[in-house]
This record gives C-alpha cells, structure tokens and sequence, in this order.
C-alpha cells in the first residue's frame, strides 16, 4: 500500500510538472489549413482565421495560412510546430502523397490542433480518423445547451465555466478511438429535440448515457492531436471564452507535442499502412 501511496504522489508531481509547461511564444510559429473538399463550407472560416492571426499578433506567434494542399510538402511542414485545421470538412488531401507528408509529420512527432468540423475531414482514410479519436456521424440542430468540464486538471479548460451553456451544434461521431483523452463534455440531457432528431440522438449516443466527448487530446503514431467540436457560428471566434479555448488548445499542443521533430520515427511507406505501436 505505501508503495502504491508512493507511485500515486510520483504520478500527480510529474503531471503537475508537465502541464505547467510554458510555451516560448515568440518560437511558435503555426499552419492554419482551411481547406474543405465537396460538400458543406462553414462561413466562420474566415472568423477563426482572424481570430488565430490576432491571438498571433497579442502573443508574438508567428502564423501562416492556407487552403492549398500544395503546402504538404516535408520541407514545408518542417517550418510548423503545429497544424490548425479549422472547420475542414470531406477531402482537403488531392493526392495520397501529401496525406503521407501529413502522417510522417505526426510520426515525427508533430502537433494538431482540430476545430469543429475538423472530425468530418477525410473520412475514408482510417489513420487519419483514429488520429483525430473518430468521423462524424450527425449534429443536433444548432441550440443552446450546456457542455460540461470533467477534467478540471487539464490545461484547456484553466479559466473556464465548469457548466458552460452555450449555443452551438451538439456533434457525434462514430468509429471512436478508445485513446482519446475526454476534458470536456457535452450534456446530451440539455438538448431540446423534437421526436425525431430525439430518436437521432439516441442512436448516435451509443453506450453513452447522458453526456457525450466535445473535446479531447490523443497521443497517436507519435504525434498529438486536440480536438474541440465546438465553434459553430462565427461570432465564437471573438467570444472571449471560446477564444480562450482555441489559445490553450494551441498551447496544449505547443508544450506536449516533441520538442524537436525527428523524421527518423516517420516509417510509413503508404498512407494507410498499419500503425506501428
């Protein structure tokens, strides 16, 4: 039992150590990739661009932008300590040579930092869904609803409301992955639906019962990926709270992700190769 005592205080010290990392801001510099393929274009595109350049400008980070997946190149990606796709949605790859560019990033122990949308992109390529912890399957309609803080510990949610009731879309996904690490939740028992998208709710909860992931972290194939649902409507991105979420969802990734990527651990040959554990 002392043993155990011994471990536990061990355990809680290097995750206090970890988490009070500190990010050099001015050494930061991000990829904001907002590329969607066919179908639904969210119009907060441009919102939560602004809103990473400005976070950019107050804390001296350096951020690039682009639709363009002629960005994925090693030599590009090199320059990034982390990627933002925000609201992408279907295809944003045009070629399975730059979705490997992609996974050798993450292999090499690169960060992602996934917004909204971001878990309907490219939801015919496994890894790249196990990477993100699933593929969306359906959304409530927009509405007012509470999402829930059920790691009080993790850095992303340092200063926000523990109850948080906010409009937005209540999102569900499919194809889980068991590692997802869930911070933030969604109470599934505060939506208002009609009889129908009731019943829609309840497929799609699963063996859930009353509150479903709406933010998480993955550790995968090397890499890092935090991934928030939340961001609907465009007026989210100058909403101090929101933003405050987005800002340390960069930082999350900026202090956990591998200091110095090492494109030697980057082993695939193909895209869909299996995951090396």
């Amino acid at each position: 039992m002392k043993n155990l005592y011994f471990f536990s205080l061990l355990f809680l010290l290097f995750s206090s150590s970890v988490f009070s990392q500190k990010v050099n801001w001015k050494k930061l510099t991000v990829l904001v990739y907002s590329k969607n393929g066919k179908g639904y274009v969210h119009d907060n595109i441009p919102s939560a661009i602004a809103c990473i350049q400005n976070l950019g400008k107050t804390h001296g980070f350096k951020v690039d932008t682009s639709s363009s997946p002629a960005v994925f190149t090693k030599e590009n990606l090199e320059k990034y300590d982390l990627l933002v796709f925000t609201s992408t949605n279907n295809d944003v790859f045009d070629t399975d040579e730059q979705r490997l560019v992609f996974r050798h990033y993450i292999e090499a122990g690169g960060g992602l930092v996934g917004i909204h949308s971001v878990v309907g992109t490219e939801r015919n390529w496994k890894w790249f869904k196990q990477l993100l912890g699933g593929t969306f399957s359906w959304h409530a309609r927009f509405q007012k609803y509470r999402v829930n803080v059920i790691d009080k510990t993790h850095p992303s949610v340092k200063g926000l409301p523990v109850v948080w009731e906010r409009e937005d879309e209540c999102y569900f996904e499919k194809e889980l992955y068991a590692g997802i690490h869930t911070f933030m939740v969604q109470d599934v028992a505060s939506l208002k639906n009609d009889e129908k998208d009731a019943e829609r709710v309840k497929q799609n909860m699963g063996s859930f019962v009353d509150y479903y992931p709406a933010a998480w972290h993955n550790f995968f194939d090397g890499g890092l990926a935090w991934i928030t649902t939340l961001g609907h409507d465009k007026k989210d991105y100058s909403e101090p709270v929101y933003v405050q979420h987005i800002l340390q969802g960069i930082e999350f990734v900026a202090t956990h992700r591998s200091k110095k990527k090492d494109y030697g651990k980057s082993y695939a040959k193909h895209k869909d190769d299996e995951v090396v554990k």
